[in-house]
């Protein structure tokens, strides 16, 4: 599976993400420009010591990054407002699951572009504006690897 995280800003959020991907064997892609440094001492404690495990890209910008993208593979838009839920698709494990900035989402244009692999997190709450990005990664990841029947699981 491939975490695909466009423009990130904050620093242990990049950080518990590559703890997460380092985890599950997954691969996470990080496309400039970065709202930090790759040195920041945020990021590197929030994942801990798994940096060395975790298998990362780094992108210049989303087109190098789509252009990288295996054909038929899927790439999924994960942001509120989408004509479905994360549970209603049939994830791949060849799969790349993309998060937007923690402060903007993912852009609108590519949201209209790709409606058909846009998919978003239930929310119930209308005074929530939105749920920590780390923790919308875990659930979806978990989901596309539920799905996917675990591979690799260590038991």
């Amino acid at each position: 599976m491939n975490v695909v995280l466009l423009e990130p800003e904050i620093p242990p959020n990049t950080g518990n993400i590559a703890r997460l991907c380092a985890a599950t064997r997954s691969t996470l892609h990080l496309i400039e420009p970065l709202g930090f440094d790759l040195g920041d001492r945020e990021l590197k404690r929030a994942g801990m010591d798994y940096w060395q495990y975790v298998i990362w890209k780094r992108w210049p910008n989303w087109a190098a990054f789509r252009e990288s993208v295996p054909s038929g593979s899927r790439v999924w838009f994960i942001e509120q407002g989408a004509p479905r839920r994360y549970v209603d698709v049939n994830f791949n494990p060849e799969d790349y699951l993309v998060f937007g900035r923690e402060t903007a989402g993912i852009p609108k244009r590519l949201l209209e572009e790709n409606r058909d692999t846009w998919i978003q997190l239930p929310m119930m709450n209308p005074e929530a504006r939105s749920l920590n990005l780390s923790n919308c990664v875990a659930i979806v990841l978990f989901e596309a690897l539920r799905q996917t029947g675990f591979g690799g699981e260590i038991g």
